[in-house]
């Protein structure tokens, strides 16, 4: 059974940083790319960063220059280092990757992390 599991969220104040990090378990015979996703409240969930096994990565126009993906397909690993945070950045991040498993290839989700920016 694939599990992804986030953490690194919190409180941080306007200005500040973050790095969260994204770790998979479960048997995953390749992984073709890995992302974070945010959602806010009321908002729908939005592509923040991605990150493909060739190591190409794409950004949200928002995020372009403070944040930064990176991923260690070969430990199943993905970081997201965030900076120069906004409060309107308030949201759950979610990490994905798309990965082919004993079922076939398919997306998989975490359970999320909240990342809250205020002073």
């Amino acid at each position: 059974q694939v599990q992804l599991v986030e953490s690194g969220g919190g409180l941080v104040q306007p200005g500040g940083s973050l790095r969260l990090s994204c770790v998979v378990s479960g048997t995953i015979f390749s992984i073709y790319d890995m992302g974070w996703y945010r959602q806010a409240p009321g908002k729908q969930r939005e592509l923040v960063a991605g990150i493909t096994s060739g190591g190409s990565t794409n950004y949200a126009d928002s995020v372009k220059g403070r944040f930064t993906i990176s991923a260690d397909n070969a430990k199943k690993t993905a970081v997201l280092q965030m900076d120069s945070l906004k409060p309107e950045e308030t949201a759950v991040y979610y990490c994905n990757v798309d990965a082919r498993t004993r079922v076939g290839r398919r997306d998989y989700w975490g359970q999320g992390t909240q990342v809250t920016v205020s002073s």
